[in-house]
């Protein structure tokens, strides 16, 4: 029969910092399942096309600390 999760939870409030850390890691790495093999591929062409793009002149960069700027504008309301 399966432990209830008040149970569970209790047990983990128990454990050393370490041990809820290395719990923590091996769920997260049980739940993202396996890498994509071609993520790495995939974003080095999406920042060549980037790039690209700011060198033809087709796109205009934002300095960072507008982005920042409007981010924050944005978030706040």
């Amino acid at each position: 029969m399966a432990r209830a999760v008040a149970d569970i939870e209790e047990d983990i409030r128990a454990l050393t910092a370490d041990e809820k850390l290395e719990l923590l890691r091996s769920l997260l790495r049980e739940l993202d399942g396996p890498a994509d093999a071609n993520v790495e591929k995939t974003w080095l062409v999406e920042s060549q096309r980037r790039y690209q793009e700011l060198v033809d002149g087709s796109v205009k960069a934002v300095p960072g600390h507008l982005v920042f700027k409007r981010l924050r504008s944005r978030l706040a309301g």
